[in-house]
């Protein structure tokens, strides 16, 4: 029997590094998990209004998405706790080292194996949050996560947040083929 809850839920969750650079080129990132894919070429992130990432956004119309990982966890969360607009060497203090990206006025993030290089195409702002809709114009991967020249997530060790016990959570290994496994009913 299924049980009725007042909310719902989307889960799980990605969790997101975002990159931006400040008017004064300064590299900042923040943790972020209300974001994914919103078709073929655009991702979507709801960020807070106030956040100083969310600012540089606004400025420069252009940042990164790294994903999180499991090796990377602490330093991830750490990005995510402390704010940027208090904490002006964040990213020093966990340890991550940045590189600019060539496609992008955004830095990316060397100890993070993937990062999607991302420009803002509309920026809407309601009730203090700010959605991005933003086109993908490039992918950053480390050699060390490739399989046959493409990302393999089980050798990426990314991580997904869980909105019910606010935990982050190791993606598992692969357990069929999509877009095949169902055709055994045809």
């Amino acid at each position: 029997m299924k049980q009725s809850f007042e909310k719902g839920f989307f889960a799980p969750l990605p969790v997101l590094i975002i990159g931006t650079y400040d008017a004064n080129g300064k590299p900042d990132a923040m943790n972020a998990a209300w974001g994914g894919q919103a078709g073929m070429t655009q991702i979507s992130v709801s960020l807070a209004g106030s956040h100083k990432t969310t600012a540089n956004i606004r400025l420069n119309k252009e940042f990164t998405i790294a994903f999180a990982t499991a090796e990377q966890i602490a330093a991830c969360d750490y990005v995510g706790v402390v704010s940027g607009n208090s904490v002006e060497n964040k990213l020093e203090k966990c340890g991550f080292t940045v590189t600019k990206s060539d496609k992008v006025n955004a830095p990316i993030i060397e100890q993070l194996p993937v990062a999607i290089e991302c420009r803002a195409i509309d920026i809407q702002e309601e009730f203090g949050e700010t959605r991005v809709v933003a086109e993908v114009v490039g992918l950053k991967a480390d050699d060390s996560v490739l399989t046959d020249g493409k990302v393999d997530y089980g050798k990426a060790g990314f991580v997904t947040y869980d909105t019910v016990s606010k935990t982050y959570r190791t993606i598992g290994g692969s357990i069929a083929n999509a877009r095949s496994i169902g055709r055994k009913f045809e």
